[in-house]
């Protein structure tokens, strides 16, 4: 099909409900872990069985806040648990490489959030041992779950924006500025590009791929890591990427995929179940629009990628056929390049 379709595809998503259960160890439970174990005990039959992290005592109060029957006292003590089938990694991105290679050692499957390591070293890492161990591994890139993506993709393939032109996104907020916190430690790994730029460098890489050539402007905060960035993404076939986040100001947090026929417009948040429209330019555009029109807002979205995660394990798969460890590589070696060009970037010490 090449023409403008009548209405949207149906996305194709793993079912919330009534599928494999896996019993679920978290480890770090700060903010997204929160989130995340909120999303899949109100939407999905996943089960949180086992916490850990640094505090016991915070722990625990996040044991009693989701009614976790498990409060393990180190982080060791909960990928050796029998009554865990996967770990969810929560923690800051500096201790990702570490506890995913923690639980793959005991044998546990792994979700890892984003970005799934620091650097792309580290992420083959990850792979290799996860490889080795015969355990499914996975970055915690949940938007490619979104019943949004799968809908947006079967549009390219159907070839209803033709050839592809131009992709632009981008995602600020203005962060917390405790130079103590998180988002402002270099040791933690802080900065806009892995926390918040790394949405559009992945949306970029799911229409382009890999680019070509990658062109950087960037300043960085007091504290040394990146403030704000502007990113150019070239390809030899002459399509480019235009992406931008920051730690100064709110944007729109839009995106949008340009092509030859039509183009696609996602609404803000690019990154969650907001939806779109497919645009047909000419006089009095015509628009089709893509609606969430489930339950699911902002970070309910983890759900699918939960439930999805849970039917690849069952399927027996050891990577994601959706997002692909070597794909989470593909897009750290991306986000390296734009950090050695604003000058972020440290070599992995393993």
């Amino acid at each position: 099909m090449s023409d403008f379709p009548e209405q949207m595809p149906t996305p194709a998503v793993a079912p919330l409900r009534g599928g494999p259960v896996l019993r679920w160890g978290v480890l770090a439970p700060g903010d997204i872990a929160n989130d995340f174990v909120r999303a899949i005990h109100t939407h999905t039959d996943q089960r949180v069985v086992a916490v850990a992290g640094r505090s016991p005592e915070r722990a625990q109060a996040f044991a009693d806040r989701f009614g976790i029957a498990r409060v393990h006292p180190d982080h060791a003590a909960l990928v050796a648990d029998p009554a865990v089938d996967i770990v969810y990694v929560a923690s800051p991105h500096s201790e990702h490489k570490r506890m995913a290679l923690l639980a793959i050692a005991a044998g546990k499957h792994v979700l890892v959030e984003k970005p799934i390591a620091v650097t792309a070293a580290e992420a083959r890492e990850i792979r290799d041992a996860a490889r080795n161990a015969r355990v499914f591994a996975m970055e915690g890139m949940w938007s490619r779950y979104l019943p949004q993506t799968d809908a947006m993709l079967k549009l390219r393939d159907d070839g209803v924006l033709g050839d592809l032109r131009l992709v632009t996104a981008d995602f600020g907020t203005r962060g917390n500025p405790d130079p103590t916190g998180r988002i402002y430690n270099s040791e933690l790994a802080g900065g806009a590009l892995l926390d918040l730029g790394i949405y559009p460098v992945w949306f970029a890489h799911l229409w382009l791929g890999k680019p070509d050539q990658i062109t950087t402007l960037g300043t960085l905060t007091s504290t040394g890591v990146d403030e704000q960035a502007a990113i150019v993404l070239q390809y030899n076939s002459g399509a480019q990427a235009l992406l931008s986040t920051t730690l100064m100001a709110f944007t729109p947090a839009r995106a949008s995929v340009s092509g030859t026929k039509a183009r696609i417009e996602v609404n803000p948040w690019m990154a969650v179940p907001a939806g779109f429209e497919l645009v047909k330019p000419g006089k009095g555009d015509v628009r089709l629009q893509f609606r969430n029109d489930t339950p699911l807002q902002f970070r309910d979205g983890l759900a699918w990628e939960a439930a999805a995660v849970a039917r690849h394990v069952a399927d027996g798969l050891l990577d994601s056929p959706l997002h692909p460890l070597q794909f989470a590589i593909g897009v750290l070696e991306t986000m390296d390049e734009i950090r050695r060009q604003i000058g972020t970037f440290r070599a992995s010490s393993s």
